[in-house]
């Protein structure tokens, strides 16, 4: 899993940042097997925002092979439901503007561009925040 997310994703995540996650909310990450090894993963937290529960997709990849199949709409589709299971009311989630993939997922989920955030990176990169 933290291989596939430092290939494919430009920020660099610390062993800390993926406890922050699994350890807190495990029942928000999910996980794609092909073959036997992790081809996609998705990881999540839900956490009260002023008067009502928000989500947060912290990380998605998908192996570059097995993209267009799918698997990080479904991967999406799980994260949303178990976070509406426990009474999730808006989900949230940034990616680099220069993601076109990631952006037409997302988009084809329903998920809008709320607000561009500059230099958002430590690659110096912009990000879209989307809801």
């Amino acid at each position: 899993m933290v291989a596939l997310i430092d290939k494919d994703l430009s920020e660099p995540y610390s062993i800390f940042t993926y406890r922050y996650f699994i350890y807190n909310w495990p029942q928000h990450t999910h996980m794609a097997m092909h073959n036997g090894k992790c081809c996609g993963v998705v990881v999540c937290k839900l956490e009260q925002h002023r008067d009502y529960f928000r989500g947060y997709i912290a990380m998605l990849a998908v192996d570059s092979d097995l993209r267009g199949k799918g698997i990080g709409t479904c991967l999406v589709g799980k994260a949303i439901r178990s976070m509406r299971a426990e009474g999730c009311e808006e989900v949230v989630l940034e990616t680099e503007c220069s993601n076109t993939g990631a952006l037409r997922l997302y988009e084809n989920l329903g998920f809008f561009r709320d607000k561009r955030l500059l230099r958002y990176y430590l690659n110096g990169g912009d990000a879209f925040r989307l809801k």
